[in-house]
């Protein structure tokens, strides 16, 4: 299989050969996350920087040999996407990094910059996840394909699913935003709203795809999510000519995201692409934050709650890559920071009218945490900050009006509009 040598476990340290397991390690049930181990000195004999800048192809597929295919792409003819695949879906990644002037001197950072994952197929960062999962599914012979998700994963799922019309079964909570939950219905998918949390829905979907022998693709407890959502790091870096930044900042839910960012980071030291690691920031809404707590105490504890918060996608209690996600920041000497509700919103305001970025409420935390350090008098303003911005705001319309207000509303007479010009000032 390509160029893995082994999946890890990240509870014990086990190694087995891919073709042991499916999902997790079996001394730890449903905890025994994987990880997934490669021989990076055969992939360094293949591919380097210089041979990687003349693909034309900027989507993930772009990094074949550091994925989890079983044919990597290599340097064929029209190099798109694995076994030929084709549809506008199959383009995930190859996001735009923004150096955010404008924005980063209203703050006082001179490097500050924008990586918009909103702007992915299906308008979130999950995108790079699901497109390997689904070629992991084909490779496997899947007939069906499940994930518990609050909507962007699910979304994602559905739409490459269906492009190479494999079903789908979708498990998400039924405060899922309408906007979420209608793109699974547009790309065919079968969708159970739970009654019940994010973290009821997750482990309702692992019950279900060992009952019906389903493929499950749900966050971390699949290990290729996290080799999917690494893809990050490599663009980050490429796109800054190969020099890292200082810290990159995130929003935090299940923690596959952020450790995503870490072991992606972690190929390229591995590769020598990168000459340091950047600090990782994982940020957290406040009634959501249990990487946050666990992060100010020693060893690995975590205290379980019942998520609050209006930032759906990571709205979660039980966070599934939680050793992972706790490790890549520690290793990194990062930080976790936990936002309210309010920093959210005006985040969300902030990046649209000083950066244009349109952010649903989790794509903003990242940034969210990024101000409050500014406030704090804790960022050196020479330093490359990035942020990454995870899902665009069409995914959450009720949250973007409750972030600007209610329009103004006015009869089809200019007299009411003098009336709001002059209530505005004009």
């Amino acid at each position: 299989m390509s160029d893995i040598l082994a999946l890890k476990c990240a509870l014990c340290g086990a190694e087995y050969n891919p073709d042991e397991v499916t999902y997790v390690c079996p001394k730890h049930g449903d905890e025994g996350i994987l990880d997934v181990v490669y021989d990076y000195a055969a992939i360094g004999r293949r591919l380097d920087r210089n041979r990687l800048a003349h693909r034309p192809v900027p989507s993930l597929w772009r990094y074949a040999e550091l994925l989890p295919l079983e044919q990597p792409l290599g340097d064929q003819p029209g190099f798109a996407s694995p076994y030929g695949l084709s549809s506008p879906l199959w383009d995930a990644g190859g996001t735009p990094l923004y150096h955010a002037h404008q924005l980063g001197d209203a703050l006082g950072l001179r490097h500050l910059y924008l990586k918009d994952d909103g702007r992915n197929p299906t308008a979130s960062f999950k995108d790079r996840a699901s497109a390997v999962v689904v070629v992991k599914a084909l490779e496997l012979g899947a007939k069906v394909v499940t994930t518990a998700s609050s909507g962007n994963a699910a979304a994602a799922l559905a739409g490459m699913a269906a492009s190479v019309g494999l079903p789908t079964v979708i498990f998400v909570p039924e405060t899922a935003p309408q906007a979420k939950v209608a793109q699974l219905l547009m790309f065919g998918a079968t969708v159970l709203l739970v009654k019940g949390t994010y973290d009821q829905a997750f482990d309702l979907t692992l019950a279900a795809a060992r009952e019906f022998g389903w493929y499950c693709r749900s966050t971390a407890y699949n290990p290729y999510t996290r080799e999917g959502k690494k893809t990050v790091s490599f663009e980050i870096c490429e796109q800054l000519g190969w020099h890292a930044p200082d810290r990159i900042f995130v929003s935090v839910g299940d923690g596959n995201i952020i450790s995503g960012i870490h072991k992606g980071l972690k190929d390229l030291l591995a590769l020598g692409w990168i000459d340091h690691m950047p600090k990782i920031m994982g940020v957290q809404a406040a009634g959501s934050a249990v990487l946050v707590e666990a992060w100010k105490k020693p060893g690995e504890t975590f205290e379980f709650i019942v998520p609050e918060t209006l930032a759906d996608s990571i709205s979660v209690g039980i966070p599934r890559d939680r050793h992972m996600a706790l490790r890549a920041v520690r290793e990194t000497d990062g930080e976790y920071l936990a936002v309210t509700d309010d920093e959210i919103l005006d985040a969300m305001r902030v990046l649209a009218r000083e950066a244009a970025v349109f952010a649903e409420p989790a794509g903003a935390t990242g940034f969210a945490g990024l101000q409050k350090m500014v406030r704090e008098g804790r960022l050196d303003p020479e330093q490359r900050n990035v942020v990454v911005v995870t899902g665009n705001g069409l995914k959450d319309v009720t949250s973007a009006i409750r972030a600007t207000g209610e329009p103004y509303r006015v009869e089809p007479e200019i007299a009411d509009v003098r009336r709001v010009v002059d209530q505005l000032g004009r």
